[in-house]
């Protein structure tokens, strides 16, 4: 099967908006089901799109990119698998053996379009200090072309060249600029992570930080052993401090109406 101009266009444009749904409204939460469905639905072959996105989700339950770090783009990774899982005939292992290298290069692509974001962030900035608020819209617009290009470049150059371009990209891309991708991919998570520590009440819950960061460092357990853990920490957080706004709400009751006089009833 021969791909369309039409649906490349089509396809290019999924990828955009998929990408802003992501930043913003999450309709479809990042979900690489979901591309692999509305991709499938281009190229006229759903089964295989809900199949490869299906796939690949399996890869991202459970992953996140909070505080900044980046992972790999399977939303993009699902596009790609699904149109030449269709268009090659050779099936879902196909797609998703494509759909794999691919997520795994958006996400140099990505840490990219992080640093492009930074000079419109700087200008918003900049906005906010001049309580310029049809300037602080604006660049905020502006902001999401990098994230836009980031996606539909690269979606519509593997569609035109097929799948040798992706394996090019993969294989001659020059060390020095993935490994400075990496690194710099490597530091936002941990950046990230220590802002979000900076506003959280770390000191009155020290304990349980460490208490996280030794069962993830020295006993292996999963991430959703800690997870799982952190909850029954908060639940029971939770409940002592009721208990404990109870007992101070009794206590006082009990004070107020000690300090009444014979007669006198409290409204």
């Amino acid at each position: 099967m021969e791909i369309q101009i039409w649906q490349i266009i089509a396809l290019t444009i999924l990828s955009m908006i998929l990408i802003w749904d992501s930043l913003s409204t999450a309709i479809f939460d990042g979900k690489p089901m979901f591309a692999g469905i509305l991709a499938g639905i281009i190229m006229g072959d759903i089964a295989t799109g809900l199949a490869v996105g299906a796939t690949l989700q399996l890869m991202v339950l459970g992953v996140g990119t909070y505080g900044g770090s980046s992972m790999p783009d399977y939303l993009t990774g699902a596009i790609v698998g699904t149109v030449f899982a269709v268009t090659s005939g050779q099936g879902v292992e196909f797609g998703i053996g494509l759909a794999v290298p691919v997520g795994l290069l958006m996400v140099n692509l990505d840490v990219l379009a992080r640093f492009c974001n930074v000079f419109f962030a700087k200008r918003v900035e900049a906005a906010i200090d001049r309580l310029d608020y049809a300037a602080i819209k604006r660049n905020i617009w502006y902001g999401m072309i990098p994230w836009a290009l980031s996606r539909a470049l690269p979606v519509f150059i593997m569609l035109i060249f097929g799948e040798d371009i992706v394996n090019a990209i993969v294989n001659y891309m020059p060390e020095w600029l993935t490994g400075g991708l990496s690194v710099a991919g490597g530091l936002l998570p941990a950046v990230g992570i220590a802002i979000l520590l900076r506003y959280l009440p770390v000191k009155k819950y020290i304990s349980f930080l460490l208490l996280g960061f030794f069962l993830a460092a020295y006993l292996s357990v999963p991430m959703v052993g800690v997870a799982i853990f952190g909850v029954a920490m908060a639940v029971i957080e939770f409940k002592k401090n009721i208990n404990g706004n109870q007992a101070v709400a009794a206590a006082n009751t009990g004070s107020s109406q000690e300090g009444l006089l014979d007669g006198e009833y409290e409204d």
